[in-house]
Order: structure tokens, then sequence, then C-alpha cells
């Protein structure tokens, strides 16, 4: 991989990621969709320990019925890791809809395009 080409992939991560975090900021997951595959998936474990989550449209749906707008949020991209068409990001988020979280991505670069193929979080207590 030319370090052009790296560079050039590390700021289309960022974009789509950055889609996320104003899809959460704003509560409105049509912001967010485009970043992620049809096919994605998001899991956590719930407060009771059990395995929570499954097909993306369990995140639109929580992000339309539960997150409101939250201008001051703050969210970071503290990681992206490339290796050819396949990358890893984390993103830690306060003050989203009075929730802090810290969020683990996977990316698939497909037909030219990055996109999330999946999503595992841990909600921490808000500050």
């Amino acid at each position: 991989m030319t370090e052009s080409t790296y560079v050039q992939d590390y700021r289309a991560i960022a974009e789509v990621l950055n889609q996320y975090i104003a899809g959460c900021r704003q509560g409105q997951s049509s912001i967010m969709k485009p970043a992620f595959a049809p096919q994605a998936t998001m899991y956590s474990i719930d407060p009771e320990g059990k395995l929570s989550g499954g097909a993306i449209t369990v995140l639109f749906e929580g992000i339309d019925t539960h997150f409101h707008t939250s201008p001051d949020a703050e969210a970071e991209v503290t990681r992206i890791e490339i290796v050819g068409t396949a990358a890893s990001a984390r993103i830690d988020a306060n003050g989203m809809s009075g929730l802090s979280f810290t969020d683990f991505f996977h990316l698939l670069k497909i037909d030219g395009k990055w996109l999330v193929i999946s999503k595992v979080f841990q909600t921490h207590a808000a500050p």
C-alpha cells in the first residue's frame, strides 16, 4: 500500500465514522445510515450480562427512538488501523443523549468505498 493511498483511506474512514457521530449528535439515523453496509451488525452486553444486538437496524431504531439532539456531546475517533481492504476503529463519546460509550468498528472497502460491517460497544456511566 502506498503512503498516499493509506492517507486517502484513513481520511475516507474518518469521514465514514464522522457520519456516525453526526447521526448520534442529531438523533437521526438517516445521517449515519450511509456509513453502514446493509448487512452490518451491532452487539453489546446488556445490564444483565447477556449478549444483545443483531442487525444494524437495531441501532437505527434506537437512535430514532431514544436519542435526542446533543450538539455539545464530545466524540473522538481515537484509533484507525488499516490493512489493505480491512480496517478497525474506535470512537469514545461523552454526553450523547446523556450516554457515554466506547464503540469498536470493523470496516471493509467494498467496491472502493469504506463501510462499517460491525459495531460492538460498551456503555459507561455518564460523567
